[in-house]
């Protein structure tokens, strides 16, 4: 890897973004709560998440990852409160499509993840990058099936 593409990787935005992640405080009684680790890199991120009326209401989440997982981290968690569980699987598909398969980036408000373009052809880091939405989209579903379970039970 030259050293132009590292500066490229981790650019000035992917790294601001790493130094300001927004909800890093755990929830103190979560609806569910997913712990992701990438076994490639030890990259882990844990989101703890509520969810009323099939929206996410709060969230938090415990990033210990590389500077792109953290950028990934912090887009997820800026524009995850009022999601739906619809809106944060196609987040994940989409920012899985971009990395994987050079999709396009995913829709608004998730469209931040457009800073990771360049991680495209460093698969060794694409674990690392989908921690926290692949952990907030298990997260929701388990908060939603737990609601399902009370309502019906």
């Amino acid at each position: 890897m030259a050293d132009s593409d590292l500066i490229k990787l981790y650019s000035t935005r992917i790294l601001a973004l790493a130094a300001d992640i927004p909800h890093t405080t755990r929830l103190d009684a979560p609806h569910a709560s997913v712990k992701k680790r990438s076994p490639l890199c030890g990259s882990a991120v844990t989101v703890d998440l509520n969810v009323d009326d099939g929206r996410i209401t709060a969230f938090g989440q415990d990033v210990k990852a590389c500077a792109l997982g953290q950028a990934a981290a912090a887009v997820t968690g800026g524009a995850v409160i009022g999601c739906t569980l619809a809106d944060v699987e196609a987040a994940r598909d989409g920012l899985t499509a971009m990395l994987k398969q050079d999709g396009p980036t995913p829709q608004a408000p998730f469209d931040g993840f457009d800073v990771l373009t360049p991680a495209r052809e460093f698969k060794n880091r694409h674990a690392s990058i989908l921690l926290s939405i692949e952990a907030t989209a298990e997260a929701m579903a388990q908060a939603l099936a737990a609601k399902d379970t009370c309502a019906n039970g």
